[in-house]
């Protein structure tokens, strides 16, 4: 189950929260800083993050490759890799290649457009904190 922050009732006003793989992301209130606890837990989780922003470079990747890239032992991943696809971003799919087996993980269409989304609004919350001045009192 993914943990997300929720804003207070009249955050962002004048502005609808957006919609992220069936996934609400609270509009920020105020500065850079409260908009990170707006971002989806389920992608924003670094070891996750990793996972997506590697499937969203290619067409699949297998388990083995994943594990050496994230460095994760293989229980950590084979957790990470369930919750994202219970939350719909990743497909996976088990198979043999001769008596071996063989784990593939490919990224949803929602997957990819949610981590291209996730990757914007950091982009834009780094923008934001680039210019953010800490108000004098």
């Amino acid at each position: 189950m993914a943990v997300r922050a929720s804003s207070p009732a009249g955050a962002g006003v004048g502005r609808a929260p957006k919609e992220t793989n069936g996934r609400a992301a609270p509009a920020p209130a105020g500065g850079p800083f409260e908009a990170l606890a707006g971002l989806d837990r389920l992608i924003h989780e670094p070891a996750r993050l990793a996972i997506l922003t590697a499937l969203s470079a290619c067409a699949s990747a297998d388990f083995l490759y994943l594990q050496r890239l994230t460095g994760l032992s293989k229980g950590n991943l084979s957790s990470h890799l369930g919750k994202l696809e219970e939350g719909g971003l990743i497909g996976v799919e088990k198979s043999f290649v001769g008596k071996v087996p063989n784990t593939r993980v490919t990224l949803t269409e929602p997957g990819r457009a949610a981590v291209d989304g996730h990757w914007k609004r950091l982009e834009q919350i780094r923008a934001r904190a680039s210019r953010w001045r800490p108000e004098s009192g």
